[in-house]
C-alpha cells in the first residue's frame, strides 16, 4: 500500500521502498516485481519494498505494525535458499545501483522521509530494539551534516562495533561524522565540537566580510546570502554547492582559505546521543550545563529505563515497581522527570516522543528540535530486553504505543518559539489516559511481574505508586499546557 511505515520502524535498516525510474528499471535483475508507484511526482517510477534478507534479524517489527489488510499485509515465513538468490540479487542491485529520490516528495512526512538513505544501518542491535528506529531516523533526516557524540551505552556498542561501524554514507561520500565518549563527559564532548565547529564557521565569516570586494560579483553576492543563512542547514548546503565551484576559480589568498574550509561551509547538525544511564544519572551535570548554555546543540536520550549495557541497573530513569539489578524489591521512588527539569529553563526544545504510539509526531518533534535555534533535547521511549516484554521484542512497537495510551509515557513538545508569539510552548500530543488499563500494561513485562510472583502484597503497593506518579506526571503537564501565555496590548 506504500506506506512506508515497515521500513520506518525497522530496527535495522534492512527495509527499505525505492522509487524507480525507466533507466534503473531496464538495467534491474530479471522477474523482479515492482508496482506502479503512487504520489506527485511519482508519474513516471515504479515502487518497490526490498527486504535484505541477510541482513534481517526477524524480529517482526514490520509485521506489527503493518496496516495494510490481509492478503497485501506483510507475512513472515521462513525462506529458503532459492528464494534467498533471488533476494539477495534484488538487494544488491537496488540498495547499491538505484537512486534514493528523497527530494521528490521530501521528509515531512513518515512516508517521504523513508524515501532517504538510512545512514545507519545493519547494527549488532539486539532483534526488535526500541532504541536503534530513531538512530536511523534521525541520519534520515540530518545524516549527510551530522556530528554525533555519543555516551557510553547500547548506543556506543552497536554505534561502533570496531573494526566495522553502521554508519555509512550517501551517494555523494556525506555522513555522520561520529565518535563515543564516556558516561559522565559526554555533553561536554559535543559541546566541544560545536565550539570548534562555530569557531570555524564564524571564521569563514570574517574572511568571506573581509575578500568581498576582491571576488566575483557572483561570489560576492553568495558570500553575504551565506552570512544571512549561516545557521540554516538546507540553505547553506544549497549555497555551498554554488559557492565551491566560484571559489575554484578565484586566486587570491583568502578564497583559498575558505576552499580549504569548505566542509565547514554547511551547518553542521550537532547531536549528542545516549541512553538514561547517561542523561539522568552519570553524565546529568554535564548535560544540564550544556542545555543550560542556550547553544544550538541537540540532544537525543534513548529511555529504556534501565542500564542495559551493563547488566540490567536501575537508574534514575527507572519507575516505581520496577525490578531491576540494586531494585530487586522494585524501586521504592519515582522515576525522574528529565522533561519536565528541562522546560524550566524556558529557552530549550523539549519533547517526549513514542514512535509506536504516533510516528508523525516522533518526526515532528526530531525535525522541530533540530531546527530550533537553540538547544533541544528528546527524549525517546525505547522498550529494551531488560523489560522482559512477554509477547517479545517484536511487539516493541506495540508496547511503545500502549505505554502512551495507558498515561504511562504522555508525548508531548515544548517549543519555546510559541511563548514568544503569545501561545503555550507546551503541547500535549496524548489523548486522556486509560488508566483502568495501566496495571495491564505493566503486567506485559516481566519487570514488573516477577515483583507481583515473588512479593505480591508489596508488589500491589509499588504498583499503586506507579500509577499514582503517572497521574501525577499527566496532570502537571495538563495544567502546564492549559496556562494562558496570551499578553494584554
Amino acid at each position: 500500500i506504500q506506506c512506508n511505515q515497515c521500513a520506518y520502524v525497522c530496527p535495522h535498516a534492512v527495509i527499505r521502498p525505492f522509487l524507480i525510474d525507466e533507466k534503473e528499471m531496464a538495467a534491474s535483475p530479471e522477474g523482479m516485481p515492482t508496482i506502479k508507484a503512487i504520489g506527485k511526482g511519482f508519474e513516471n517510477l515504479q515502487f518497490k519494498i526490498q527486504v535484505s534478507p541477510l541482513d534481517c534479524t526477524g524480529c517482526g517489527s514490520c509485521v506489527n505494525v503493518c496496516p495494510a489488510p490481509k492478503g497485501k499485509a506483510i507475512v513472515m515465513k521462513p525462506i529458503d535458499s532459492q528464494l534467498e538468490r533471488k533476494e539477495d540479487v534484488n538487494t544488491d542491485y537496488l540498495f547499491n545501483n538505484v537512486s534514493y529520490k528523497d527530494k521528490i516528495m521530501g521528509k515531512g512526512t513518515v512516508k517521504g522521509s523513508q524515501f532517504a538513505k538510512p545512514l545507519f544501518e545493519f547494527s549488532g542491535a539486539c532483534a526488535g530494539c526500541g532504541e536503534t528506529p530513531y538512530i536511523k531516523l534521525v541520519t534520515q533526516l540530518f545524516g549527510e551534516r551530522m556530528i554525533i557524540a555519543n555516551a557510553t551505552g547500547c548506543s556506543s556498542i552497536y554505534g561502533g562495533s570496531a573494526p566495522s561501524t553502521p554508519y555509512t554514507t550517501n551517494s555523494c561520500g556525506e555522513g555522520p561524522a561520529w565518535a563515543s565518549s564516556l558516561f559522565e563527559d559526554n555533553a561536554e564532548y559535543g559541546y566541544g565540537m560545536f565550539q570548534a565547529v562555530n569557531t570555524v564557521r564564524q571564521r569563514i565569516a570574517k574572511i568571506m566580510t573581509e575578500c568581498e570586494s576582491e571576488v566575483a560579483p557572483e561570489l560576492a553576492d553568495l558570500f553575504v546570502e551565506w552570512r544571512e543563512n549561516i545557521n540554516d542547514g538546507e540553505k547553506t548546503t544549497e549555497l555551498r554547492d554554488k559557492i565551491v565551484p566560484l571559489l575554484e576559480k578565484e586566486t587570491g589568498a583568502k578564497a583559498k582559505e575558505i576552499l580549504e574550509l569548505k566542509q565547514y561551509l554547511v551547518k553542521k547538525s550537532i547531536w549528542m546521543f545516549g541512553g538514561d544511564g547517561w542523561a539522568y544519572d552519570i553524565g546529568y551535570g554535564g548535560l544540564d550545563h550544556v542545555l543550560a548554555s542556550g547553544d544550538d546543540v541537540n540532544i537525543l536520550v534513548l529511555d529504556t529505563e534501565v542500564y542495559s549495557n551493563t547488566g540490567g541497573q536501575a537508574s534514575k530513569s527507572s519507575p516505581a515497581g520496577s525490578v531491576a539489578k540494586f531494585a530487586s524489591a522494585g524501586k521504592p521512588i519515582k522515576k525522574k522527570d528529565l522533561a519536565a527539569i528541562s522546560m524550566t529553563y524556558g529557552n530549550i526544545y523539549v519533547a517526549r516522543i513514542s514512535m509506536g504510539a504516533n510516528q508523525n509526531q516522533a518526526l515532528k518533534a526530531i525535525r522541530e528540535a533540530e531546527a530550533y535555534p537553540g538547544p533541544s533535547i528528546i527524549i525517546a521511549y525505547s522498550p529494551c530486553i531488560a523489560h522482559g516484554l512477554k509477547e517479545g521484542m517484536g511487539k516493541s512497537q506495540t508496547e511503545e504505543k500502549l505505554a502512551t495510551e495507558v498515561g504511562y509515557w504522555p508525548i508531548l513538545r515544548f517549543d519555546p518559539r510559541l511563548a514568544e508569539k503569545g501561545k503555550n510552548p507546551l503541547q500535549l500530543d496524548s489523548k486522556s489516559p486509560a488508566w483502568d488499563k495501566y496495571e495491564e500494561f505493566l503486567k506485559r513485562e516481566r519487570r514488573y511481574t516477577t515483583l507481583l510472583a515473588e512479593f505480591p502484597d508489596h508488589a500491589k503497593v509499588l504498583f499503586e505508586m506507579n500509577l499514582k506518579n503517572a497521574k501525577d506526571t499527566w496532570n502537571f503537564y495538563k495544567r502546564m499546557a492549559a496556562m494562558d501565555y496570551s499578553t494584554e496590548e
